[in-house]
């Protein structure tokens, strides 16, 4: 019992690091489940509110069906919450070229068709492209309050 006394500040350290374990452990599994929606609307509000403008033009638009959600489960809880509407899925594919370098990429633009007109887009249409300079291949077409459709 004294050898434990004696190095009671080494118990104290495995202690606190024993509760921070378990506290990490506790956040991972028991933390409110991520949005998808939601982060790809903070994503592209953060592309268009520090992205530069490239010219580029559209590939293709694509229409999907509408998908019948079921709640994915994860490990100890269920996945995202399934898609608030049953609406078909409107993907945009487009490219752009910076610095010599062609991305070309797709965007979801389900919810924003107040933004644009579907019957208008073709491929080969020529648009406006924000990216984020730090990391090229994130743009965006389209935003809640901005367009790069012409």
């Amino acid at each position: 019992m004294k050898a434990w006394l004696a190095d009671w500040k080494l118990i104290l350290a495995m202690g606190a690091a024993a509760i921070a374990a378990l506290a990490m452990v506790a956040y991972a599994f028991l933390r409110p489940p991520v949005n998808p929606e939601e982060e790809e609307r903070k994503r592209r509000l953060h592309v268009n509110q520090i992205g530069r403008i490239a010219e580029g033009q559209i590939v293709e638009l694509v229409e999907h069906p509408p998908e019948s959600q079921a709640p994915r489960k994860g490990l100890f809880r269920a996945g995202a919450p399934p898609l608030r509407d049953m609406r078909p899925r409107h993907l945009v594919s487009y490219s752009y070229l910076i610095s010599g370098v062609t991305y070309q990429t797709a965007q979801d633009i389900t919810g924003l068709e107040s933004q644009i007109r579907l019957e208008r887009l073709v491929a080969g249409q020529p648009a406006s492209i924000k990216y984020d300079a730090s990391n090229p291949s994130d743009s965006i077409l389209v935003a809640d309050d901005w367009s790069g459709l012409r």
